[in-house]
């Protein structure tokens, strides 16, 4: 083989090896974009409360980039705006269902069996109806203002003293979901606000919180309190009702709390109804808002709603793990 021979076969071998080499680093560089690509939930990805099968989430790539923004954000500007009732508070625990801020009252020693069978009969009449998933939230809203008056009379008519609430409290079932202390304790820690917004009771809520230590500064409650006459008898409500399905009007009505906290524009948001999802509403210049779900009854029938309203969906999960492992990452 002569040398010009030689020159050529060295050429065409030079140029497949280039070729080979640059087709390897160009798959590479392929297989590296598409994996880089393809990790947009790298966070709650390595976060393993997320890997359980009670969290559900319709769209991880957009709670990634919700909650990459709340941990930019850090504590200086968090909020956190939150329901009571089975959402800070069991559903059920050890398989027995746990009582709302109301069913506390209504099952406690106070109130006559007359009454209680007469508070029951309107549970078992308007709870189907606040959950039903072929109703509207407007067509729901009567007949949960029916409930809540009907029932509100009932307990006007037992003559309940003031007194009495912190033992009512203390000899009911009331349970909050697992890891409330590590919930309340962080957000105090950090001087992050805590806005309760709840449909029940505001005095027994409150004592819920008070006996288990975790009243702090920093939390805010908005809800149905009593008001008690010169001798601390039950004689009626304060202010409008809040209901379950109402809460956009109640939001919209603490505009100037909100207001206060101008600079803390990234909202977790907790609930465990539609009606919860307007708890917001009042705040002015939202840049993240992450909103979470607790589904709690009826699943099937209405996990796609929830999927559809809510950023995470968590079913039948009685704890606060995975809002505690958000927290962990933001504070």
């Amino acid at each position: 083989m002569d040398k010009k021979a030689i020159v050529k076969v060295g050429a065409v071998a030079s140029a497949s090896v280039c070729a080979l080499f640059g087709g390897v680093v160009l798959a590479q560089y392929i297989f590296t974009k598409k994996k880089k690509a393809g990790r947009k939930t790298k966070i709650i990805e390595m976060m393993p409360e997320f890997q359980k099968k009670t969290v559900h989430i319709k769209d991880p790539e957009r709670v990634e980039e919700i909650i990459c923004g709340l941990i930019k954000g850090g504590a200086a500007k968090l909020q956190i705006i939150t329901d009571f009732d089975m959402t800070l508070s069991r559903f059920s625990n050890n398989g027995k269902r746990c009582p709302t801020c109301h069913n506390i009252i209504d099952n406690c020693k106070m109130v006559t069996e007359e009454c209680r069978k007469k508070l029951l009969q309107l549970k078992d009449t308007y709870y189907p109806i606040e959950i039903d998933p072929n109703l509207t939230i407007e067509e729901k809203f009567p007949f949960m203002v029916e409930w809540y008056f009907k029932s509100h009379t009932l307990l006007i008519e037992q003559g309940l003293q003031k007194d009495k609430l912190p033992e009512i409290v203390r000899e009911s079932d009331a349970c909050l979901r697992e890891g409330y202390e590590h919930f309340f304790d962080k957000l105090q820690e950090h001087n992050v606000p805590m806005f309760i917004f709840s449909a029940g009771l505001g005095d027994v809520l409150e004592e819920i919180i008070r006996q288990a230590g975790v009243y702090h500064p920093n939390v805010k409650v908005v809800s149905n309190f009593m008001e008690f006459d010169e001798h601390g008898v039950l004689k009626g409500f304060k202010g409008e009702l809040i209901h379950v399905y109402n809460k956009h009007d109640g939001a919209l009505k603490n505009t100037e709390y909100f207001k206060q906290l101008k600079d803390n524009c990234n909202i977790i948001l907790l609930g465990d109804s539609l009606g919860d999802l307007n708890m917001a509403d009042g705040v002015p210049n939202v840049e993240n808002i992450l909103k979470i779900g607790f589904l709690n009854d009826k699943v099937e029938e209405r996990l796609e709603k929830y999927l559809d309203s809510y950023d995470i969906v968590l079913v039948k999960d009685e704890t606060l793990e995975v809002p505690n492992s958000i927290l962990q990452k933001i504070l």
